[in-house]
């Protein structure tokens, strides 16, 4: 979910529907709006000549996207064989449960309520189904539920709500962790570095070719974004939506209680950095 839907600066591209990688191919549900942008981008991965499958976040519980989803499986003569999550919210997971009783397919996810028919994911891990190797990565801030998935093969990642494919993401407070998701970004970051990692096929909006400095960009933003609300709350500035009113009078006001969730998060993160009282 998106905290904000533009930043300026930040390369803006088209809208992915089809291939994106050699292994990914994304179907963009039909749920647009402030917090998810174009919609949520469902993926397909599986290898070149391989006849099975993994989809990356169904979405929404609509029936017309889960069936062209498995139709575009099906067009590459392929089938689906599991399912994985990369956060719970409901844009990502809800069509789940339905997704998994039209393929008769497990679902996989770090949070055990999302499990049906499959064991959880642990950080680390490999998933290999057909050749296609995904490794989990832990990349908790947005959600404490939050994962990206690895596809070394294709020197990208799949970051669901960690990274997106415009604006920034919003830490879902108290769920969500601002310390945990500066983390993520670091580990993310060290991986275009170590691991190759080129590409971002987000959760929304379009895919990112440039992923060391996309990520760059949002921890940039992300200090940016704390120096601005510690500021503000030394010049007396009290709850979080003073704060928002402040700090956030550039982004669209239909997402500032999105904002103001992260805002909560970065006061609480402060506060515990003894940096405001």
């Amino acid at each position: 979910m998106t905290e904000a839907a533009s930043a300026p600066g930040r390369p803006r591209a088209g809208t992915i529907d089809g291939p994106a990688t050699e292994r990914a191919t994304c179907v963009l549900a039909p749920n647009p709006s402030p917090m998810t942008l174009d919609g949520t981008n469902t993926w397909i991965v599986a290898e070149p000549d391989g006849r099975s499958a993994v989809v990356i976040d169904p979405g929404p519980l609509d029936e017309g996207h889960l069936r062209k989803v498995i139709a575009a499986v099906e067009e590459g003569g392929r089938r689906v064989a599991l399912t994985l999550l990369t956060h719970g919210h409901a844009d990502h997971s809800e069509g789940a449960a339905r997704f998994a009783e039209l393929t008769r397919s497990p679902v996989r996810a770090l949070d055990p309520a999302f499990l049906l028919g499959g064991e959880g994911l642990t950080a680390g891990q490999a998933v290999e189904v057909d050749g296609l190797v995904l490794r989990v990565v832990a990349t908790p801030g947005h959600t404490r539920d939050s994962l990206s998935f690895h596809i070394p093969a294709d020197g990208a990642v799949l970051t669901g709500d960690t990274v997106l494919g415009r604006g920034t993401t919003m830490v879902s407070h108290p769920d969500g962790d601002l310390g945990d998701y500066l983390d993520s970004l670091r580990r993310l970051r060290s991986m275009t570095v170590d691991d190759g990692v080129g590409t971002v096929l987000p959760g929304h909006g379009p895919v990112l070719r440039d992923a060391q400095g996309a990520i760059d960009y949002y921890l940039v933003h992300r200090a940016k974004r704390l120096a601005e609300v510690e500021t503000a709350v030394e010049d007396g500035v009290r709850t979080p939506a003073e704060v928002v009113a402040r700090v956030y009078a550039d982004v669209d006001r239909t997402l500032w209680p999105a904002a103001e969730q992260s805002v909560r998060a970065q006061l609480e993160y402060l506060r515990g950095h003894g940096l405001i009282e």
